[in-house]
Protein backbone atom coordinates (compact mmCIF):
# COMPACT_ATOMS: atom_id res chain seq x y z
CA UNK A 1 0.00 0.00 0.00
CA UNK A 2 1.08 3.71 -0.54
CA UNK A 3 -0.26 6.70 0.01
CA UNK A 4 -0.16 9.58 -3.10
CA UNK A 5 -0.18 13.20 -2.09
CA UNK A 6 -1.26 14.39 -4.69
CA UNK A 7 -4.49 15.40 -6.47
CA UNK A 8 -3.84 14.33 -9.83
CA UNK A 9 -5.81 12.14 -12.13
CA UNK A 10 -2.87 11.11 -14.32
CA UNK A 11 -0.62 10.12 -11.54
CA UNK A 12 -3.46 8.07 -10.09
CA UNK A 13 -4.13 6.27 -13.19
CA UNK A 14 -0.37 5.62 -13.42
CA UNK A 15 -0.73 3.48 -10.32
CA UNK A 16 -4.36 1.84 -11.07
CA UNK A 17 -2.20 0.68 -14.75
CA UNK A 18 0.67 -0.71 -12.41
CA UNK A 19 -2.06 -2.08 -9.95
CA UNK A 20 -0.37 -0.58 -7.17
CA UNK A 21 -2.22 -0.52 -4.10
CA UNK A 22 -2.79 3.22 -3.26
CA UNK A 23 -4.50 5.92 -0.99
CA UNK A 24 -4.70 9.46 -2.78
CA UNK A 25 -4.52 11.88 -0.30
CA UNK A 26 -4.39 15.60 -0.86
CA UNK A 27 -2.26 18.14 0.70
CA UNK A 28 -1.80 21.62 0.94
CA UNK A 29 1.29 23.23 -0.07
CA UNK A 30 1.87 26.74 -2.45
CA UNK A 31 4.55 26.36 -4.71
CA UNK A 32 4.02 29.75 -5.92
CA UNK A 33 6.29 31.01 -3.01
CA UNK A 34 8.87 28.67 -4.38
CA UNK A 35 11.74 31.12 -6.18
CA UNK A 36 15.02 28.87 -7.57
CA UNK A 37 17.42 29.80 -10.45
CA UNK A 38 17.04 26.65 -12.41
CA UNK A 39 14.35 24.40 -13.41
CA UNK A 40 15.93 21.46 -11.36
CA UNK A 41 16.39 23.45 -7.98
CA UNK A 42 13.08 24.38 -8.00
CA UNK A 43 11.30 21.20 -8.88
CA UNK A 44 13.12 19.97 -6.53
CA UNK A 45 11.97 21.97 -4.08
CA UNK A 46 8.22 21.90 -4.78
CA UNK A 47 8.50 18.21 -4.46
CA UNK A 48 10.50 18.22 -1.09
CA UNK A 49 8.21 20.79 0.43
CA UNK A 50 4.93 18.81 -0.45
CA UNK A 51 6.76 15.99 1.38
CA UNK A 52 6.93 18.37 4.32
CA UNK A 53 3.99 19.06 4.48
CA UNK A 54 2.15 15.65 3.99
CA UNK A 55 4.76 14.60 6.97
CA UNK A 56 2.87 16.99 9.19
CA UNK A 57 -0.37 15.03 7.85
CA UNK A 58 0.68 11.37 7.36
CA UNK A 59 2.85 9.03 9.58
CA UNK A 60 5.13 6.30 7.40
CA UNK A 61 2.65 3.44 8.25
CA UNK A 62 1.73 3.71 4.80
CA UNK A 63 4.98 4.81 2.49
CA UNK A 64 4.52 8.25 0.94
CA UNK A 65 4.77 8.99 -2.53
CA UNK A 66 5.24 13.08 -3.88
CA UNK A 67 5.71 14.36 -7.13
CA UNK A 68 4.98 17.83 -9.56
CA UNK A 69 6.11 18.16 -13.01
CA UNK A 70 7.55 21.20 -14.66
CA UNK A 71 7.79 22.39 -18.42
CA UNK A 72 10.40 24.51 -19.96
CA UNK A 73 11.39 25.76 -22.87
CA UNK A 74 14.25 28.12 -23.90
CA UNK A 75 15.25 28.22 -20.40
CA UNK A 76 11.71 29.72 -19.39
CA UNK A 77 9.93 27.71 -16.85
CA UNK A 78 5.69 26.78 -18.04
CA UNK A 79 4.06 27.09 -14.86
CA UNK A 80 0.18 25.64 -14.54
CA UNK A 81 -1.99 28.39 -16.90
CA UNK A 82 -4.31 30.55 -14.94
CA UNK A 83 -6.78 31.14 -17.58
CA UNK A 84 -7.74 30.17 -21.04
CA UNK A 85 -5.42 33.48 -22.23
CA UNK A 86 -2.64 31.95 -20.41
CA UNK A 87 -2.79 28.99 -21.27
CA UNK A 88 -2.63 29.95 -24.90
CA UNK A 89 0.80 31.77 -24.36
CA UNK A 90 2.10 28.72 -22.85
CA UNK A 91 1.11 26.83 -25.56
CA UNK A 92 2.52 28.95 -28.17
CA UNK A 93 5.76 29.09 -26.74
CA UNK A 94 5.89 24.89 -26.99
CA UNK A 95 4.52 24.93 -30.35
CA UNK A 96 6.98 24.23 -33.01
CA UNK A 97 9.70 24.22 -30.59
CA UNK A 98 12.07 21.92 -28.10
CA UNK A 99 10.56 21.30 -24.92
CA UNK A 100 12.46 19.85 -21.52
CA UNK A 101 9.34 17.93 -19.39
CA UNK A 102 11.17 17.21 -15.44
CA UNK A 103 9.59 15.62 -12.76
CA UNK A 104 10.63 15.50 -9.40
CA UNK A 105 9.79 12.54 -6.87
CA UNK A 106 9.83 11.26 -3.40
CA UNK A 107 9.21 8.07 -2.13
CA UNK A 108 9.58 7.90 1.78
CA UNK A 109 9.26 4.99 3.95
CA UNK A 110 10.27 4.01 7.19
CA UNK A 111 13.16 1.78 5.50
CA UNK A 112 14.00 4.39 2.34
CA UNK A 113 13.86 7.50 0.82
CA UNK A 114 14.05 7.52 -2.91
CA UNK A 115 14.41 11.29 -4.49
CA UNK A 116 14.14 11.03 -8.33
CA UNK A 117 14.19 14.12 -10.82
CA UNK A 118 13.67 13.07 -14.65
CA UNK A 119 13.76 14.69 -17.92
CA UNK A 120 11.60 13.79 -20.72
CA UNK A 121 12.49 15.73 -24.08
CA UNK A 122 10.14 17.02 -26.67
CA UNK A 123 10.35 18.17 -29.60
CA UNK A 124 6.84 19.39 -31.17
CA UNK A 125 5.74 20.49 -34.41
CA UNK A 126 3.82 23.48 -34.77
CA UNK A 127 0.22 23.60 -33.49
CA UNK A 128 -2.74 24.06 -35.77
CA UNK A 129 -4.48 27.05 -34.34
CA UNK A 130 -8.04 25.29 -34.78
CA UNK A 131 -6.81 22.27 -33.29
CA UNK A 132 -5.38 24.73 -30.70
CA UNK A 133 -8.55 26.47 -29.96
CA UNK A 134 -10.79 23.46 -30.00
CA UNK A 135 -8.11 22.20 -27.01
CA UNK A 136 -8.62 25.75 -24.91
CA UNK A 137 -11.96 25.29 -25.48
CA UNK A 138 -12.17 21.73 -23.42
CA UNK A 139 -10.44 23.03 -20.47
CA UNK A 140 -8.13 20.12 -20.82
CA UNK A 141 -5.28 21.98 -20.30
CA UNK A 142 -6.17 23.17 -16.75
CA UNK A 143 -4.12 22.08 -13.94
CA UNK A 144 -1.43 20.85 -16.20
CA UNK A 145 2.00 21.79 -15.99
CA UNK A 146 2.87 24.16 -18.83
CA UNK A 147 -0.76 23.37 -20.22
CA UNK A 148 0.60 20.22 -22.15
CA UNK A 149 -1.03 16.96 -22.32
CA UNK A 150 1.28 14.34 -24.03
CA UNK A 151 -1.06 11.82 -23.95
CA UNK A 152 -3.67 14.36 -25.49
CA UNK A 153 -3.22 17.22 -27.26
CA UNK A 154 0.48 17.51 -28.00
CA UNK A 155 0.68 14.01 -29.03
CA UNK A 156 -0.09 14.27 -32.46
CA UNK A 157 2.91 17.35 -32.70
CA UNK A 158 5.05 14.98 -31.31
CA UNK A 159 8.31 15.03 -33.83
CA UNK A 160 10.90 13.36 -31.36
CA UNK A 161 10.72 12.30 -27.96
CA UNK A 162 13.69 10.88 -25.54
CA UNK A 163 13.08 9.72 -22.39
CA UNK A 164 9.71 7.82 -20.84
CA UNK A 165 6.42 9.21 -21.51
CA UNK A 166 5.49 8.08 -17.83
CA UNK A 167 7.48 11.55 -16.23
CA UNK A 168 5.98 14.04 -18.67
CA UNK A 169 2.62 12.27 -17.74
CA UNK A 170 3.78 13.15 -13.98
CA UNK A 171 5.19 10.56 -12.68
CA UNK A 172 8.54 7.82 -13.87
CA UNK A 173 6.77 4.37 -12.51
CA UNK A 174 9.43 2.55 -13.90
CA UNK A 175 12.06 4.63 -11.92
CA UNK A 176 10.20 4.22 -8.64
CA UNK A 177 8.73 0.81 -8.62
CA UNK A 178 12.26 -1.31 -7.99
CA UNK A 179 11.74 0.64 -4.65
CA UNK A 180 8.29 -0.40 -3.61
CA UNK A 181 7.60 -2.40 -0.91
CA UNK A 182 4.52 -4.50 -1.67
Amino acid sequence: MLRLCSNSPTRAKILKEKNIPFIQSSIDFDEEKIESKTPKSFIYNVVNGKLQSALKLYNLDIPILVADTIICTNGEILRKAKNKDDAKEILLKQSGNEVSILTASILKSNKLEFIDISTTYYKFDKFDSNDLQEYLDSNEWEGKAGACMVEGFCKKYIKEVIGLESNAMGLPIEKIMPWLEL
